[in-house]
């Protein structure tokens, strides 16, 4: 199972979230697939708001929440990431980017494991190669805040290699 995965059921078994168990590979409901896709426009707008102030922390914390939701989906599920190629290149052009984001967000509402995951590996992609971050520190500096009392959301500057 997908380490990241692992950590966000671990979230939900701390917060009492229903999620199927692993293997199980359950459908969402209607509801549940609008939910999530409301979840998902949130990150993603918080996401594109960062992109235009040009704040490379703010853009790795809303990729890192933007496929913290994806999995969340994945993991309530009871699924695992199904790894996805990420067919993106800098142009020099953020609407690109923008356009990018957005179609996989909305393809999200097909409620499909394969859609979610394609979100989730666009997201550890552009935290790699747009802002040149550490995801993995970053997903997890993200998840340690969300399993703490604490709704302070962390400073991922550390994350930025520049």
């Amino acid at each position: 199972m997908n380490k990241h995965v692992k950590l966000v059921r671990q979230f939900h078994d701390a917060v009492s979230c229903p999620q199927a168990e692993p293997g199980e590979n359950r459908h969402l409901s209607d509801m549940d697939i609008v939910m999530r896709e409301a979840l998902l426009m949130a990150d993603g707008s918080v996401v594109l708001k960062a992109i235009k102030a040009g704040d490379m922390v703010q853009i790795l914390t809303g990729l890192v929440n933007l496929a913290y939701c994806a999995l969340g989906a994945i993991a309530q599920q009871g699924s695992d990431v199904t790894e996805q190629s990420v067919s993106w290149r800098h142009d020099g052009f953020v609407v690109s980017l923008m356009r990018l984001l957005s179609d996989k967000i909305n393809a999200c509402s097909s409620g499909k494991v394969d859609d979610y995951s394609a979100l989730y590996c666009l997201c550890s992609q552009l935290s790699r190669s747009f802002i040149n971050a550490d995801f993995d520190k970053a997903f997890q500096m993200v998840h340690e805040s969300k399993m703490s009392e604490s709704a302070k959301v962390p400073d991922l500057s550390d994350c930025l290699f520049e």
